[in-house]
């Protein structure tokens, strides 16, 4: 069973309870609730957009660290061309050779930093590491969206406990609980924590 199905069925239990004249706990604990409710949605929410930012900064960084790769081979693969070319007999003397060890040596410094496209190796190191504080950061306040929706999920079933047994201390708990899990998640999103 999902969150929303437990706060829902929560909710629609303490409601019930609630609809019953002359019992005000159960009507009190039952806005508790809903509110509880309402909070873990937009926790929820709040949640789910960390992950897919996390996502996407993931892939994001996963497609240029493949490009980096790509533009080191290359820039290897025409560095070790110089060699061999430079290597060859009358290789000094020969313009055709010359001009190819010139255009090797270019391709490889193009591939080593090429600031005009952004796509050199570093460049895409550069844009990698940026990458990578985003997504670790977004995973941070993933997590951190977690703990909320998990105290809420538990000031919620406290809450529900209470108009079960009419313990009103439950209801004080729950209420202080979800309060500390609502400002932790403003704090989430104002990015302090």
């Amino acid at each position: 069973m999902n969150v929303t199905e437990t706060a829902r069925e929560s909710l629609e239990h303490a409601h019930h309870v609630a609809e019953h004249p002359g019992d005000s706990h159960a009507r009190r604990v039952a806005l508790l609730i809903g509110v509880l409710a309402a909070a873990l949605a937009l926790g929820e929410m709040q949640e789910k957009s960390a992950q897919n930012a996390f996502l996407a900064h993931h892939i994001t960084l996963s497609d240029d660290w493949a490009f980096y790769q790509a533009k080191n081979l290359r820039a290897t693969m025409a560095s070790q061309s110089v060699v061999i070319l430079e290597s060859l007999p009358g290789a000094a003397t020969d313009p055709a050779i010359g001009a190819r060890i010139a255009a090797l040596h270019q391709t490889e410094e193009r591939m080593r930093s090429d600031p005009a496209t952004g796509e050199g190796m570093k460049e895409l190191k550069e844009r990698t590491t940026a990458q990578t504080e985003q997504r670790d950061e977004q995973l941070h306040r993933y997590h951190r969206f977690e703990l909320v929706n998990g105290a809420l999920q538990i000031a919620i079933v406290l809450a529900s406990v209470s108009v079960v047994t009419r313990v009103a201390a439950l209801a004080v708990v729950a209420g202080s609980m979800g309060a500390l899990a609502v400002a932790g998640g403003v704090l989430v999103v104002a990015g302090l924590v």
